[in-house]
C-alpha cells in the first residue's frame, strides 16, 4: 500500500443530495490500495455535515463550503486547496466512478515519466440509454485539443498531480463567464505543460439530464466561448478548431434569439471550415426551421453535445 500515493477526490455540489450520495459511494468503493480522501465542497447551498466520515483513516469524507468564486471553478479550487492527497481527482456530484477507475489511472500515470494528468473514457447516460465514449489515443497533446474539444475528456475523469496544480499549470480559471467551458480551458493549459495520459476504457458514468444548470444559459455560453478564443490565440493556427468554437457561439446566439449575431458567427465558422456542421445547425435555428432544444435532445440521445 505504501507504493500507492494518497488521492483526494474533489466533489463540488449544489442541491443534488441523492446523486451526491451515489457519487460518494462509488468513490469510496474503489478497489484502490492507497488512501482516499473525499472533499465535498458545497456551493451556494447548505452543507450536509452528516456525510463526513473519519472512522477509517484510509477512506475519509470531509465537508466544506466554497470559499472562493461561486460556481464550479471556485468550488473545485476550494477543494484542491483544502485537499491533502498527492494526487487530486475531480468528480461531479451527478456522476459515478466505475470499478477499477482510480487504480488504473494511478498505474497509468506512474508508468508515464513526466506525466501530470490522466483521463479515461466515459459512459454517458441520457433518457434511459447509455453510450460508451472513449478516445482511441493514449496521449493527448495541445494541438489535438485545439482541433477537437474531445468531450470524452470529462472533468469527472481527471486525475492530476497536486504539484502541477499548486506549482505548475495552476488551478481552475475562475474568470470565465459563468464557469462555462472552464474544464476545456483547464485541459488546454494542462496540455501546454505536458501531454495528457488517456485510458481508452470507460471508467466513469456521466449523467446528462434536463436539470443541467447550463441548459438554457445560451448568452453565458456565447460569452464564455468568445472569452476562450481571445485567451488562446493558438486557435488561429488550427482552422478546424477555431471553426468548431465559432460554430458553438453561432448556435448559442441563435438559441438565445440573437439572429444577426448568429448569422455573423456562422459566416465566420464557414470561412474557417465549410464542413463544420454547427454553422448549419445555427442557421437552421436562427431561421426557426428547428428548435434548439430539439437539436440538443437529438444529440444527447447519441451521447453528444453541441
Amino acid at each position: 500500500m505504501s507504493d500507492y500515493p494518497s488521492v483526494s477526490a474533489v466533489v463540488p455540489t449544489r442541491d443534488r443530495p441523492e446523486l451526491l450520495r451515489a457519487a460518494l459511494t462509488a468513490i469510496l468503493a474503489q478497489d484502490y490500495p492507497g488512501t482516499i480522501e473525499v472533499v465535498v465542497v458545497y456551493d451556494q447551498s447548505e452543507p450536509d455535515v452528516s456525510l463526513e466520515t473519519t472512522a477509517d483513516l484510509r477512506r475519509q469524507v470531509r465537508v466544506i463550503r466554497n470559499s472562493r468564486t461561486p460556481g464550479l471553478a471556485g468550488g473545485r479550487n476550494t477543494g484542491i486547496l483544502a485537499a491533502t492527497g498527492e494526487l487530486i481527482a475531480f468528480c461531479d456530484d451527478d456522476d459515478e466512478w466505475l470499478p477499477g477507475k482510480l487504480r488504473a489511472q494511478v498505474d497509468a500515470l506512474a508508468a508515464a515519466p513526466g506525466a501530470e494528468f490522466a483521463s479515461c473514457g466515459i459512459r454517458v447516460s441520457y433518457d434511459g440509454r447509455t453510450t460508451d465514449r472513449s478516445l482511441t489515443m493514449d496521449s493527448v497533446t495541445l494541438a489535438s485539443l485545439l482541433r477537437d474539444r474531445m468531450t470524452e475528456l470529462h472533468p469527472s475523469t481527471f486525475l492530476i498531480r497536486r504539484d502541477a496544480l499548486c506549482d505548475g499549470f495552476g488551478l481552475v480559471d475562475e474568470e470565465i463567464p459563468g464557469s462555462y467551458a472552464e474544464d476545456y480551458e483547464f485541459l488546454l493549459r494542462a496540455a501546454r505543460s505536458a501531454p495528457l495520459v488517456n485510458l481508452r476504457t470507460p471508467y466513469v458514468l456521466v449523467r446528462w439530464h434536463k436539470r443541467s444548470y447550463f441548459a438554457q444559459r445560451w448568452d453565458t455560453i456565447a460569452s464564455a466561448l468568445q472569452w476562450l478564443l481571445q485567451r488562446y490565440p493558438e486557435f488561429a493556427g488550427e482552422p478546424r478548431g477555431e471553426a468548431r468554437v465559432a460554430g458553438q457561439i453561432a448556435f448559442a446566439q441563435a438559441a438565445s434569439g440573437n439572429r444577426r449575431n448568429a448569422v455573423r458567427w456562422a459566416g465566420r465558422t464557414l470561412v474557417r471550415n465549410p464542413r463544420e456542421p454547427r454553422a448549419y445547425l445555427a442557421l437552421a435555428v436562427a431561421s426557426r426551421a428547428v428548435r434548439p432544444d430539439t437539436v440538443m435532445r437529438s444529440l444527447h440521445k447519441r451521447g453528444r453535445g453541441i
